[in-house]
């Protein structure tokens, strides 16, 4: 008996959609208080990991680190001694799902803000989340913190973000798990036809919006980092790599080379969850050993287009050590955990 595959891919965006904010008297902003549970493999937790190095808000929000691979059950803390959180005391994110509403019925989905007293999630809806530490958590922000969120830009970045959202994050996710030729053709187009107006975007302009980093670079780029080494073949995204966009490429190695970007990410992760997780697309589990990655230090020469990462600001400072990328799994981070160009 074969199984019914979905023709198009459809994201189920049911999620716990509470939220931590100043004024909430359930959730207040409280340091401290939560953790912010991600896995390095997954784009969306990604962006969460990114904008909480921007904004300095580590010693606000502690973070806990699932590994690469789950089941159908849960993602693990299989990276911790005993495969148990510290902080949390579970072996399984599920645990603080169910904590929150016993029998959840839903994915166990990272990222998730964790509240530690009572164990529970309080939130996993990534949507809302970026934004809410970028606006309810300024008064723990760094000093030199950028606003990744300008009131004034706002007009302009929200239509931006919508479309990198549902052609290009979603998109690639699209083509990947389409269950007909024709479901895979139509997303295919979709995509790159956001990528050649991306590309053409970038052509001319440093960042996506305004003259430094912003929100919608943070939402890109987890994509484009992962394009190469798992959307191209995992996904069948193929009518060209990331090294073959001009713009696109020196764009993606501007920010990577921008502390809490490249510093952030772990390809081994990122491959493994890919390649070992989704069986119905690679049955056997192998887990490639390319591309070179070497290039993404590389010089890209975006300067000219003038703007600056942080404007006035800075750029956030040392990796605590717990929370380092493992060297081996990035080959421009050095065992400080921050960004080094071969020599």
């Amino acid at each position: 008996m074969t199984a019914y595959v979905e023709p198009s891919f459809e994201r189920d965006t049911n999620y716990i959609d509470d939220r931590i904010t100043q004024d909430s008297p359930t959730w207040p902003v409280e340091p401290g208080r939560y953790r912010l549970v991600v896995s390095r493999a997954c784009p969306w937790a990604s962006r969460l990991t990114t904008v909480r190095r921007l904004l300095g808000l580590e010693d606000a929000i502690s973070l806990g680190l699932c590994g690469p691979t789950h089941d159908q059950d849960s993602w693990t803390f299989d990276l911790d001694p005993g495969g148990v959180d510290p902080v949390l005391k579970m072996p399984r994110l599920k645990d603080a799902f169910e904590n929150r509403q016993p029998g959840y019925p839903r994915g166990i989905t990272v990222p998730a803000l964790v509240d530690v007293p009572t164990r529970s999630v309080v939130t996993n809806d990534f949507a809302q989340m970026d934004i809410d530490l970028i606006e309810q958590w300024g008064a723990f922000h760094r000093g030199g913190a950028p606003d990744l969120y300008p009131q004034a830009l706002r007009e302009e970045m929200d239509p931006v973000m919508k479309r990198i959202y549902t052609e290009v994050n979603n998109g690639v996710y699209r083509c990947g798990f389409a269950g007909e030729q024709a479901a895979y053709d139509a997303a295919y187009d979709r995509l790159f036809t956001a990528l050649d107006w991306l590309e053409e975007r970038l052509t001319g302009r440093r960042y996506l919006v305004g003259d430094h980093i912003t929100l919608a670079d943070v939402r890109l780029f987890t994509t484009l980092v992962r394009f190469d080494p798992v959307y191209h073949g995992h996904f069948k995204c193929n009518r060209g790599k990331l090294i073959e966009f001009p713009a696109l490429w020196a764009y993606a190695r501007d920010l990577f080379q921008t502390p809490g970007f490249g510093d952030t990410v772990d390809f081994e992760q990122i491959k493994r969850h890919y390649y070992v997780v989704h069986a119905d697309i690679n049955p056997t589990g192998i887990v490639p050993k390319g591309p070179d990655l070497s290039g993404w230090m590389a010089a890209h020469g975006r300067e000219s287009l003038g703007g600056s990462a942080f404007g006035d600001g800075t750029a956030p400072g040392a990796i605590a050590e717990g929370e380092r990328v493992d060297p081996a799994h990035n080959p421009a981070v050095g065992t400080d955990g921050l960004l080094h160009r071969p020599s």
